[in-house]
Order: C-alpha cells, then sequence, then structure tokens
C-alpha cells in the first residue's frame, strides 16, 4: 500500500517505537533521567522545557487515523477501511489483532505511566528552583496536575481501572514488590483522576496566549472532567443490567471488589449534568459557543433559505444569520483559524489530519481512495427539513432517480444528475461526505484536469474500485461508495503542485459540553443537590431542567440548519436517548468519540454486529445505487467481542506486577460472518 511520505512513515515509526519501550514498571529506563535532574531543576528554562517534554510523550490525539495510539476512527462502525492495519491500528482491533502479547500501537499504558512519573517528580523538586515567582510555580503547578490527571484519563478510557501512584515519583533504587500494586476500582480512579484535574483548574488561566495554542486552560480541564463524569454514569459503568452483564463478574484479586460498581446511581449523571453545567456558565455563559459563520450573500453561493420549521431568530435561539454549512465545515477544514473559533475548548494543530486527506481523495487526483463512510452512517443525516429518512415522504427523500439541475448553496456545488438519495440532505452531510456524483474543487493543483473535477465511484469511473493499479488496487478504493470529506479544504489538493491548509484537531469542543449536558439531565428522575469542588451549586432534575436540555440539544440542531426537537423526541428518556444516539454520530463523526459511545452505552455488540453497507462498487453507474454489503474479507473477519471494551494490558506489564489484574477477556469472541 502507498502512503503519505516516507518522511512521515519514518517519524511516526520512530515515535512509536519510543512509546512503545516505555513502563513504568520498569524503572531502570529511567536512569539515564535521573542523571539530568539537578540540572532540570536548577531554573525555571529548564523545568519548563521538562514540563512540556513530558506533556508530548501523551498519545497524540489528533493521531485518529493512522499510527494511532488509541483506537481512534477506524475502530467503530462509522468508518470502514482496506488500509494496512499495521498503519490504522484500531482496524487492528476490529480484526481481533490486538492482544496483551501484541498491542498493535495501542499500548499506551506504560507511555501515561512514565509521563505520571515525571508529573510527580516535578511536584516533588519544584522548590529547588530559585528564579520562579510563586505564581509561577502556581501556574506550573497546575500544568503538573493536568498532566498527571490526563495521562490517568489515557488510562481510564482505554484499560479503564488505573493504578494510583499518588504523589510518589517511584524511587528506582526500590525493590520489585514496591512497584507491585493492584488497582483502584473504575469510581475511584474516576475521582481521583476529576480530583487531578480539579486542582489543575484552580491554578492555570482560562485563557491561553494565542503563541501557546494547544496548551490546555482551565476549560479544558473543566469539560475532561465532564466528559469522565458522562463516562462515569453511563451504562456500562453505573450499575444495573448493563454493568452486570459486562463486568459483574469482574473482581480484584487482592480483595475480591468488584472492579465496576453493580449499584446504580442515578446522582453519577447529576454530577456529570452540574461538570457540564459549569462549563457552560464560565464567563456568565460567554467563554464558549459553537461556532458560526455569518450567512452568505453573494451571487450562486448564497446561503439557502431556512427549511420549514427552523426559528429564524438570531443563533443560539435559532439559525437566522447564519450559514450552516460553512459554520459546521470550517472548524474542521482549516477555513476558520483555530484560535478564533470559540468553540475549540481544546485544540491542538495537526500535521497528521492535513496528511491523512490523503486516504479520502480520489486515485486520479492524488489519492489513496479509502477513508470509507459506512450506510449507516449515510442513512443517519436527515433530510435538509429535520426529518429523518424514514419520516420523509417520495418528495423530500428518494432512493430513484438523480437531481435535473445544478444546486449551489454556501460555497458548495451539487451537481447534475447526483442520485436523489444525496439531494436535500441536512449541511453536515455536504461537509462530510465524499459520494459517488461528488465535486471536488482541490483549486491548490496546477492541472486543470485535477482540480473541480467530478468523482464517480461506480465500477469504471473516475475513482471506482478499478482505478488504482498494481497492488494498490486491492485496497486503494472506496469499497462502500462513500469517503470521507470532513477535513477536506476545497483548497486541498494532492496533485501536480496541490497544497493542503493547515488544520487543528478539537480534543474537545463546545458541542459536546452541550450535548452530554442533555444527556445526563435526560436521565435524572429525582433532583440532586450538586456542588462543584470549585464551589458552585447546581438543583437538577429533567423535570426542573427540561428546557434548559432541550435548549443545549436544539443548539447543534440550529447550528446545522435544522429543527429543533419535537415533543415526542423527548416525551420520554428512551426517546430522548434516540435523538442523542443520533446525534453524537452525525455530529462528531471522525473525531473518535463513537468508539468509546457505542462502549458506554452498551450497544457495542448490537451495533458493530451490523452489515456493514455500501453502494455496489461492482456495478456500473445505473447499477451502483444499490444498498449491498460489503463483502470484503476485512469486513468478513471483523470481530465483535465483549472484551475489546477495555484494551488489554500488554503482557509485559503483567509479568512485572503479581498484583495487577487483567481486563476481563476470557468471554467467546463472535465473528460477524457468522451472523449473516
Amino acid at each position: 500500500m502507498k502512503f503519505i511520505n516516507k518522511s512521515v512513515l519514518l517519524i511516526s515509526c520512530l515515535t512509536l517505537g519510543l512509546m512503545s519501550s516505555c513502563d513504568f514498571l520498569s524503572v531502570d529506563k529511567y536512569f539515564d533521567d535521573t542523571l539530568k535532574y539537578d540540572s532540570v531543576f536548577s531554573n525555571k528554562r529548564n523545568l519548563e522545557k521538562y514540563l512540556w517534554g513530558a506533556a508530548g510523550e501523551l498519545p497524540d490525539e489528533s493521531k485518529i487515523f493512522g499510527n494511532d495510539a488509541t483506537p481512534g476512527i477506524t475502530a467503530a462502525d462509522d468508518i470502514f477501511t482496506l488500509m494496512d492495519p499495521g498503519l490504522f491500528h484500531g482496524k487492528a482491533l476490529t480484526l481481533g489483532q490486538v492482544s496483551a502479547a501484541d498491542t498493535k500501537g495501542l499500548g499506551v499504558w506504560g507511555t501515561c505511566y512514565k509521563v505520571i512519573r515525571k508529573a510527580n517528580l516535578i511536584m516533588s523538586r519544584m522548590n529547588e528552583c530559585r528564579d520562579i515567582t510563586p505564581l509561577e510555580k502556581q501556574e506550573l503547578l497546575g500544568y503538573a496536575h493536568f498532566l498527571r490527571g490526563y495521562a490517568y484519563y489515557h488510562i481510564l478510557m482505554n484499560y479503564g481501572p488505573v493504578i494510583i501512584i499518588g504523589d510518589e515519583p517511584l524511587d528506582t533504587n526500590a525493590d520489585a514488590e514496591y512497584y507491585d500494586r493492584a488497582r483502584a476500582t473504575y469510581d475511584e480512579s474516576v475521582e481521583y483522576i476529576c480530583s487531578e484535574l480539579e486542582m489543575a483548574a484552580k491554578y492555570i488561566s482560562s485563557d491561553v496566549p494565542i503563541l501557546n495554542f494547544g496548551r490546555p486552560s482551565k476549560g479544558a480541564a473543566y469539560a475532561i472532567i465532564a466528559r469522565i463524569r458522562l463516562q462515569a454514569a453511563s451504562p456500562a459503568f453505573n450499575g444495573g443490567a448493563a454493568a452486570y452483564r459486562y463486568f459483574g463478574d469482574w473482581k480484584r484479586g487482592t480483595d475480591g471488589v468488584q472492579y465496576i460498581s453493580q449499584t446504580y446511581d442515578e446522582r453519577k449523571w447529576a454530577v456529570a449534568a452540574a461538570a457540564a453545567k459549569r462549563v457552560m456558565e464560565m464567563d456568565g455563559g460567554q467563554r464558549y459557543t459553537l461556532h458560526t459563520v455569518v450567512a452568505l450573500s453573494n451571487g450562486a453561493y448564497i446561503t439557502p433559505p431556512l427549511p420549514v420549521g427552523v426559528p429564524s431568530d438570531p443563533f443560539p435561539n435559532g439559525a437566522g444569520g447564519i450559514d450552516p454549512l460553512k459554520s459546521y465545515a470550517d472548524m474542521f477544514n482549516g477555513e476558520t483559524y483555530p484560535t478564533q473559533n470559540k468553540e475549540f475548548i481544546w485544540a491542538r494543530n495537526s500535521g497528521d489530519v492535513a496528511e491523512f486527506t490523503r486516504q479520502s481523495f480520489p486515485i486520479n487526483m492524488g489519492g489513496y481512495n479509502g477513508m470509507c463512510l459506512t450506510q449507516k452512517l449515510i442513512d443517519a443525516y436527515k433530510t435538509r427539513n429535520g426529518k429523518t429518512i424514514q419520516e420523509a415522504s417520495p418528495d423530500e427523500y428518494s432512493e430513484e432517480g438523480q437531481t435535473k439541475k445544478v444546486e449551489t448553496f454556501s460555497a458548495y456545488r451539487l451537481n447534475r444528475d447526483t442520485y436523489n438519495m444525496y439531494a436535500n440532505r441536512e449541511m453536515r452531510f455536504y461537509a462530510c461526505v465524499g459520494f459517488s456524483g461528488c465535486f471536488w474543487p482541490a483549486t491548490s493543483s496546477n492541472s486543470t484536469d485535477k482540480k473541480n473535477v467530478t468523482v464517480t465511484y461506480y465500477k469504471g469511473g473516475s475513482a471506482g474500485m478499478d482505478a488504482a493499479s498494481g497492488e494498490d488496487a486491492k485496497v486503494n478504493y472506496a469499497v462502500t461508495g462513500y469517503v470521507l470529506k470532513k477535513y477536506i479544504n476545497p483548497f486541498d489538493s494532492w496533485a501536480d503542485g496541490g497544497t493542503r491548509v493547515s488544520k487543528a484537531f478539537p480534543i474537545i469542543r463546545y458541542a459536546e459540553i452541550l450535548l452530554s449536558y442533555a444527556e445526563a439531565v435526560n436521565h435524572l428522575n429525582s433532583t440532586h443537590s450538586i456542588t462543584m469542588e470549585s464551589g458552585e451549586t447546581y438543583q437538577l432534575s429533567r423535570a426542573g431542567n427540561l428546557q434548559d436540555m432541550i435548549s443545549a440539544f436544539n443548539q447543534i440542531r440550529y447550528r446545522a440548519g435544522l429543527p429543533g426537537l419535537r415533543p415526542q423526541d423527548y416525551v420520554t428518556e428512551e426517546s430522548m436517548d434516540k435523538q442523542i444516539v443520533t446525534e453524537r454520530l452525525v455530529e462528531f463523526l471522525a473525531e473518535g468519540r463513537r468508539f468509546y459511545d457505542i462502549r458506554r452505552w452498551v450497544i457495542y455488540e448490537e451495533e458493530e454486529n451490523k452489515p456493514i453497507e455500501g453502494m455496489n462498487i461492482t456495478g456500473d453507474q445505473y447499477d451502483f445505487y444499490q444498498r449491498s454489503v460489503v463483502t470484503h474479507a476485512d469486513y468478513r473477519n471483523r470481530v465483535v467481542d465483549r472484551k475489546t471494551v477495555f484494551l488489554p494490558i500488554p503482557r509485559d506489564e503483567m509479568r512485572k506486577a503479581s498484583k495487577l489484574d487483567q481486563n476481563p477477556g476470557d468471554r467467546k469472541s463472535t465473528r460477524l460472518n457468522s451472523s449473516h
């Protein structure tokens, strides 16, 4: 398989090699570090370098496409690729190739404990630094707490319960027994991580200077707490039937304590709601807002009229005055400077995202044509007037025939002869989906035949399964008939001198906070009084906060140019949950959230066992538009296994600590092809 370029591959491989060699239990590997400690803590400049160097060792959240240290976007059910699992590690997980003996690059356990050790060392010795003011010391202490908390967060999200080291920097000369520690429970882990991030928030600023873009802020600490609290309140980790189904027999070997509580606690949802509400209310509710772009009014690219049912009030009370397509698309394609985007609570500039757009570009435009979307995702997008494809009338949605004219709106071109399934869809669809007949500007190319191209994915089409040649032909094609366009700017090109606009990756954005608040409030059947560690107190219940829940959710819909919730959508807890599940699938496409969502909701097996469908890529331009199950071996060999709710702890770590219990993994796996 082709790859982006040799230098990127080399750097990525070197990085992975360094990461995989690090683990906190093999402390002799840090002996060389101890030789430098006196100089590290001799002055502020060296101390800061050491701290941010440690932060740089954490998993890169923007590596969602390839060389991913965490499962990324290829480990869920909305994206499917034939690309090499050696580069797309999330795919390796879906194929059952990840084990304790071979983590396939997904081994962040050791790396994160190395970072934790460094954070502990900073906290224990920063008083040795003589040229630092009390205020500077306080700020660096806050960053150290954030660093430690965020390292534990990665362990929690990917492995479950953590080993809490506390403040100890791990003496390199101690006996082996010193490092042999049992894991905390899931709830104990959550409380410890949140306390670390609360401590960080006390000391670090709400504002990040432009030159320091990518550093965490007080808001980032609060937002990650909100994400963790929602995770902990979710069915998989909050008692009840779901928790019992997955973790009922998982107990700590040292004392028989359940790792995952088997007692449901509604209060966890209230804590999650309060954590999200705190972010929403920062600076009087003005700190963060959803990203919007003013409606366009020039020529053919005018913003289309709002559909019936969408309030014309100024955003966020409606969609008046904004362009829904560009409001969403420009966040990801580099059109909006990330430092000017108030939706990005925490983000980082990412060369990886820009580079990996090549995986979506058509073969004849210099790409690899293989980052594919599933029909499940396509069907989740609503029609332009906010109806599901099941609710829509034949005039609103059809799987027969083609459009009769070119339509231009919001700087987007919808070609004549576009299959009607792709016409009249909501704006996020056009921001994210490359479909057969889709128009690709690629305006930075120097070749007239490599820009302003209509791309087709049927057999014999410009990007069909027979477009690549040689070995590339085995993997470089859109196996579902769709590709991801979310991060692609109209300027971006991979052909004949083309360049790419730089991109930022949102680690967490305000849209997630709004949907998290709505989800948490939806599950409150009683009234709860929650006081946050920072002092805010919230009275929370579904009945008392119903309008707040609706308002938070509707902001996402209005920004997309869609009507808000109808009474039947939120009348029951179950009906609202369905809205949330679909909205998160669409809103956070290719941001790495789906993998964790379907696991915390305990719908992983149900969703992953559904067939992966797309269009009939073996058909010509007329037979292509037929729903078809993917038949490639990479689909037939996908494994649905409960043990992949958490990643396996590397075997080398298990051998070093007798008290360290492995994650559940003795249940029989289910292969997809056995159910079809």
